[in-house]
């Protein structure tokens, strides 16, 4: 490690040529609904080391507290053996010299050994905003890049506001890029900070820019226009050669240009190497990872990470998936960490209930009277409010029963009643009663539960455990209820899914019924019924 905490081997130098710039702990942090710790700015920090970008923007230091602590302990607290730390924030104010501001002294402190400055290119917000004069704004860039440079530091210039500068005064911006560049910063980052250009302006703007400086460009894509993505690799096309990006988009407003589909592009379809081997089979599991950081469900239809980014649900599809993959798939999922999956549904073929059947470890052996009965059974199934899209567990004891014959059962409901008690102090009492039949025994049990559906779910564990103990790990980890369309008046039908763990999977499993309280209580038979299958215990009723 050198003085500032960096790790010095050749491994950075592979991909100087091409910057990959994360800066999900600054800007991506800046997304409503994100409140970002310190212990879970330097978790967000490993991933993304792990996955090998080379820069990681770590906030502003000085700023505030939070990111002064975060750049004292990742000095301490973390090895970085593919990235390089960064510290943000402004160059000096107007009349002062950087040698004497605060907010610049602290980004030297801070330890980084990069610092990236934001810088003025747009002269209303010089003359509005900054309230300075336009060629004192080039002198506080000047100013402020030759001192860090002095103090060893390498500089990346974000020239805010950009795009929209340059349209209103070509002149001007292009000179704070100029100014920056031969005040010794690496790297000038043309900024679309409101997010409104399309990707042909970006590449003309981009390659004129690039002609007339010299300068190496950058580019940082906010996604107000949907063309984050695009517009950054349109810069790229223009000759940039360091993207700014965040994980899975996040960002204020509607986002940043999103790292996982910009890397992967760069990989794939571009054939240019930007991370190091084997790193881009992380990208589906770093994606994941960070979204539970920052506590947001990952979006499942998120481009090459998302669960339904390989998912195929038409027969049409599973037909040509069951020959060549590739005729419905523009790459190899697993190049991403990812997988492919197929969805039961009524629109289901027979080529998709033998794919899904093969993934689920169900070899259906090209039985075509039983693969019809299986795409029979879901549509009929699906008719009445079933859906298996979300609930393979389900999905596969009814495949299972098909192919075999028969139920797959370990015990027998013979009832079940649920008792909602309203007391007069405000509070409810919640008592469940099961009684069944399991392993030629007649068991009767009785739970309380937080809710009638936790109660139920209590009061089947109790009747169960001591026959299967294997129940003991079983934890209900999600429910979700929808009420589908009325068929009479009021008359509904409601459908349940529920996502059900033994510590080392999860599973969901559905249910449907007339009222939510026998809809769940399908969704927990079934859930229970494929914990104890996936236990290797053996069917006995």
């Amino acid at each position: 490690m050198n003085s500032t905490g960096q790790a010095t081997d050749d491994r950075y130098e592979a991909f100087e040529a091409f910057h990959v710039f994360d800066t999900t702990l600054r800007d991506g942090a800046q997304r409503e609904g994100i409140n970002l710790t310190v212990a879970d700015k330097l978790a967000i920090a490993r991933h993304l080391d792990d996955f090998g970008v080379g820069f990681i923007e770590g906030g502003w230091p000085g700023a505030n507290p939070r990111d002064t602590e975060f750049f004292a302990r990742a000095r301490e607290e973390i090895a970085f053996r593919h990235a390089r730390l960064v510290a943000f924030g402004a160059t000096r104010r107007a009349g002062s010299k950087a040698a004497e501001d605060p907010q610049v002294r602290a980004l030297l402190e801070s330890g980084a050994e990069v610092i990236t400055l934001v810088a003025k290119a747009h002269d209303r917000h010089v003359e509005l905003a900054l309230r300075t004069t336009l060629e004192e704004n080039l002198e506080m860039v000047r100013d402020t890049v030759s001192h860090l440079r002095e103090q060893g530091r390498r500089v990346f210039v974000d020239c805010e506001h950009f795009f929209d500068g340059y349209r209103a005064n070509p002149g001007y911006a292009t000179s704070v890029v100029r100014a920056a560049a031969e005040a010794g910063a690496d790297v000038v980052v043309l900024c679309d900070t409101n997010g409104g250009m399309l990707p042909a302006q970006i590449q003309a703007t981009v390659a004129t820019v690039l002609a007339d400086t010299g300068a190496r460009i950058g580019i940082h894509a906010q996604d107000d226009t949907g063309c984050a993505v695009a517009n950054t690799l349109a810069a790229v096309d223009a000759g940039a050669t360091h993207v700014q990006c965040t994980a899975n988009g996040y960002g204020e407003r509607v986002g940043n240009a999103n790292l996982f589909p910009v890397v992967a592009a760069l990989e794939l379809k571009y054939g240019r190497q930007v991370l190091p081997e084997g790193s881009l089979q992380e990208m589906t599991r770093v994606s994941h990872a960070i979204a539970e950081v920052v506590n947001l469900a990952p979006s499942t239809h998120q481009p090459y990470v998302g669960v339904s980014a390989f998912a195929h649900k038409a027969g049409l599809h599973a037909s040509a998936i069951k020959v060549d993959p590739d005729l419905y798939q523009h790459i190899d999922p697993e190049l991403v960490g990812n997988r492919l999956r197929m969805l039961v549904s009524d629109m289901a073929g027979r080529a998709s209930i033998e794919l899904k059947g093969k993934e689920l470890g169900v070899d259906l052996g090209g039985d075509r009277e039983l693969v019809g009965r299986v795409v029979e059974r879901v549509k009929e199934r699906e008719l009445k409010g079933y859906t298996y899209e979300a609930a393979d567990a389900s999905f596969e004891l009814l495949l299972r029963e098909e192919a075999e014959g028969r139920p797959l059962r370990y015990f027998r409901t013979e009832s079940w009643r649920a008792i909602v008690e309203d007391r007069p102090d405000g509070t409810h009492a919640n008592e469940a009663t099961v009684k069944l039949w399991a392993k030629g025994e007649r068991i009767v049990a009785t739970a309380e539960g937080n809710g009638p559906v936790h109660a139920l779910d209590r009061t089947l564990r109790v009747a169960l455990e001591r026959l299967h103990p294997q129940l003991a790990k079983l934890e209900l980890v999600d429910y979700k209820v929808r009420i589908l369309e009325g068929r009479h008046g009021t008359e509904s039908t409601t459908r349940v899914l529920i996502s059900t763990s033994d510590g080392t999977g999860e599973w969901s499993t559905v249910g449907v019924g007339d009222n939510v309280i026998a809809a769940s209580w399908q969704a927990l038979e079934d859930a229970y019924t494929y914990g104890l299958l996936r236990a290797g215990v053996e069917p006995t009723e």
